[in-house]
Parts: structure tokens; C-alpha cells; sequence
């Protein structure tokens, strides 16, 4: 038998494909008939209630179930007034907003303080594992060296399937501090090999540096950094922490939890969930979609060219003709979405460091020309709005962060969310989740090989 290449798509398989496509459709009327909600979502788009948490909760409708302005609580407290806080004081967010996450409660400044100590003591890697682990199988996608990496430090832990409290902690904190590397070094080990270079620089977090800090830290040859990029990077960690237990990624890992299964399994499936376009890639879509609008409007100070070009967009007529603008539109919030409420204003400032004014104006009269376009054309009375995605990796570019590390970046803040998800599983959750499927294939009379 010969012997097949790894990647080769071969006529038999090809064949087959074909089989599997003729006899894998399911008759999509059949999902109304038995009233399945398709996405766990009904047909007005309301999610189907699995499950109780305290992690965090998503609110853009009143009482009445009308459309409001988006609402983000971590654990209780509204989203603006933590981040007020944060602003008042000048200090780094993300690391209290883990813990918030995590414990269930704010801080005082010593605990804070053990808090961050405890994790600048864990942003250390096995030793030799980015040699033996991360170097030796480079891969051209950051996500799945990183969920690799993560089940492979399994192998590094005296006690990887004790499930008891203590120990689940601290996984959750060790994984939370070594995330971080985990993205940079996969990434720079793909970018070594990419470019076939004969140099390759690691430098090792500092304990001392906020989450943010250490990020660009490790990602520049010189470790240098302005405050200002610093402290919109923890703004951008603070944002993509949690987003309710509803999110794929967090449901993944309290269904992947609920089995009893190892923290590292979990996360790492938490991983490949977050991975999907449809969740995390949202901003590389529409960085890709800024591109071919700088390059096709020529004046970027004229609202009419630019209106007319998102309307080409809309019709499906440029970009990847889909019809979709992308960062426009969440499944959850209608009128805003207050993680791009936040944002804007700390992508303002990073801009105007950058002096990048001239593009950030862009991007709000690309946001504005979407926003009134949809709602005119396509009737969408509830409201549509940007979301967050929308500015992030305008951001990231801004940092000189790769394009290969934007879904990594909201990986190392969503840990903080998946640990927290795990840990309630453990707590509150005593059996399996075992979600119900309806067999609608027809039961047939077996006919012997022979005779097929």
C-alpha cells in the first residue's frame, strides 16, 4: 500500500467527501418541526438557559425585553466603575480584575500586592520547555501551540487530575501567569522558522511588570515601552477577561469541566473553542477589511466616499463580499457594546501618540457610516452597534503586535474568565452536561455485505 503524504488530498478522499455531504444533511425544516433552537439561541436570538454563574453578566435589554444600552458586571460591579477606579489611581487593571474574577470580591491594596507577587513568582516555564516543547514543532497557527503547550505541562505536574480546590487554584493562577509566554515564545518560534533567521531572542518576564508590560516586554527586541501603550494593552486584558458564561469558550469549559476531567485538558479545549473565527478572529477580519478600504478611498476626510464605500461593502460588492461589516453587530448588545464604549477612548489616546489620528478618524467614520447604513437598509429596529472587536486590532497594530498574536492576546486575558468558570463548575456543578440531541435518521433493515 503506498504510502500517503500528511497533508495529501487524495481522490479517494475526494470520493468520500462526496458520500459524506449526500448522506450528512439534515432536512433543516425538521429543526422547526422539533423546535430545536439551533446555537442554543431561539429564534429571537434569546439564548437557552443552561446554567447559573456569579462570574459575570451581559445586560442590553429592560425588564420588558426591549433593547438598551449594553451593560458588562464582573462579579456584580458595573464594568465603567471598576475601570474609574483603575484610571483614578494610574495603576494597572488586569491583575485586580483577575483576582475580582477568581475570588469574587475587590482587593485591599496588600492583598493586591501578595496577589501580584504570587503571580510574578509563577511566570517561569519548565525549564528547557521552550527548547523541547514549544521550538521543536513550530506551529504556523499560535492558538494550537499554545493549546499543545498546555496539555504538554500536564506532564510537568506532580498532581495534574487532583480536582481538589487548592490544587485547581493553583493550576488556574500558574496558567494564568505563564500564558504570556506560551504566546510569545510559539510565536516567536514560528517567526524563526518562517523567515529561516540565524537569531532568536527570549527574554524572560520580569515579575516585577504588570501582565501588559511583560507582554510587550518579551515581544520587542529592546523591552522598551511608553506608559501610554502599556497601560492601553492592560485596558484591552481588563476588557476580554469575561464576557459571561454564556460565550462558547466559556460554556466549553464548563461542559469540558463537568466530565471531571484535568484543568489542563479543560483549558486547552477552552482554547481550541476561542480559536474558531466565529469567536475569537473577530478583529483580524476586520483589519484585513481596514486594508482594502485605505487602499480604495482616497480621501479619508471625506464622509461621503467613505459612506459610499462601506455601502459597496454592504451590497457585497467589495472586500470578501460577504455583506458583512465586520466589528458591527453582537449577538447580545443592540445599542452598545460598553467594552467599545470603554475603548475608544484609550484607542484615542494611544493614536494620538502614535500620531495616528488621521486613521482613528477613519475607523469612527467607517463605525458610523455601518451603524446608520444597517439600520436603514436592513430594518434592524433593535439597534446595531460596534463591538468591541471593531477597534482591538487597530490597537495591536498600533503596539506592533503580529497579526498572528491577536487571538493569543485575547487568549492570555480570557484565561482569567475560563479559570474562574472552571473553578464554579467544581464548586457548584454535580453532574455532567449532557445536552439533547433528537435522532432523525430513519431505522433501516441491515442487509449483508454480500448483498449491498
Amino acid at each position: 500500500m503506498k504510502k500517503r503524504d500528511y497533508a495529501e488530498i487524495t481522490p479517494e478522499l475526494l470520493q468520500l467527501t462526496d458520500l459524506l455531504e449526500r448522506n450528512g444533511q439534515i432536512d433543516k425544516e425538521l429543526y422547526e418541526r422539533y423546535q430545536v433552537n439551533r446555537g442554543l439561541r431561539d429564534l429571537n436570538g434569546n439564548g437557552v438557559l443552561t446554567g447559573l454563574t456569579e462570574i459575570s453578566e451581559v445586560d442590553a435589554k429592560t425588564p420588558e425585553g426591549k433593547p438598551k444600552e449594553g451593560e458588562l458586571f464582573y462579579r456584580g460591579y458595573p464594568l465603567p466603575d471598576l475601570i474609574r477606579g483603575m484610571i483614578s489611581e494610574k495603576r494597572f487593571g488586569f491583575e485586580e480584575i483577575t483576582y475580582l474574577l477568581l475570588f469574587g470580591a475587590l482587593p485591599d491594596e496588600g492583598e493586591l500586592k501578595g496577589f501580584q507577587e504570587l503571580l510574578g513568582s509563577y511566570r517561569s516555564l519548565p525549564n528547557s520547555f521552550v527548547r523541547d516543547i514549544i521550538m521543536k514543532a513550530p506551529s504556523t497557527n499560535i492558538m494550537n501551540s499554545m493549546a499543545r503547550s498546555v496539555l504538554t505541562l500536564y506532564s510537568y505536574d506532580r498532581n495534574p487530575d487532583d480536582l481538589s480546590l487548592p490544587n485547581v487554584l493553583r493550576q488556574c493562577i500558574q496558567l494564568i501567569a505563564m500564558f504570556p509566554q506560551l504566546a510569545l515564545h510559539s510565536y516567536q518560534a514560528y517567526d524563526y522558522y518562517r523567515r529561516d533567521s540565524a537569531s532568536f531572542f527570549i527574554h524572560d518576564p520580569r515579575p516585577e511588570l504588570s501582565t501588559a508590560e511583560n507582554i510587550l516586554y518579551m515581544l520587542r527586541l529592546d523591552g522598551k515601552y511608553t506608559e501610554v501603550e502599556a497601560r492601553v494593552l492592560d485596558m484591552a486584558l481588563v476588557l476580554h477577561a469575561e464576557h459571561g458564561g454564556g460565550n462558547n469558550s466559556s460554556f466549553t469549559t464548563h461542559v469540558v469541566t463537568s466530565s471531571g476531567t484535568d484543568t489542563y485538558a479543560a483549558i486547552s479545549s477552552a482554547l481550541g473553542s476561542l480559536k474558531g473565527p466565529k469567536h475569537g478572529g473577530a478583529n483580524i477580519k476586520v483589519t484585513h477589511m481596514f486594508e482594502e478600504i485605505r487602499s480604495h478611498v482616497r480621501d479619508w476626510s471625506d464622509e461621503g466616499e467613505i459612506t459610499s464605500y462601506v455601502q459597496r461593502i454592504l451590497s457585497g460588492d467589495a472586500f470578501d463580499r460577504t455583506g458583512l461589516v465586520y466589528g458591527i453587530g453582537h449577538a447580545i448588545y443592540s445599542k452598545s457594546d460598553p467594552r467599545a464604549e470603554i475603548f475608544r477612548g484609550f484607542v484615542r489616546d494611544l493614536a494620538k501618540e502614535k500620531n495616528n489620528e488621521q486613521e482613528f478618524h477613519l475607523y469612527e467614520t467607517v463605525e458610523r457610516a455601518a451603524v446608520n447604513l444597517i439600520t436603514g437598509q436592513r430594518k434592524i429596529y433593535k439597534g446595531v452597534c460596534a463591538n468591541v472587536d471593531f477597534y482591538s486590532g487597530f490597537v495591536y497594530q498600533m503596539l506592533g503586535i503580529p497579526e498572528e498574536l491577536f487571538t493569543p492576546i485575547f487568549a492570555i486575558a480570557r484565561i482569567a474568565g475560563w479559570s474562574a468558570h472552571r473553578i464554579e463548575e467544581l464548586i457548584n456543578g454535580n453532574r455532567i452536561i449532557r445536552p439533547s440531541y433528537r435522532a432523525v435518521q430513519p431505522r433501516r433493515e441491515y442487509v449483508p455485505l454480500g448483498k449491498r
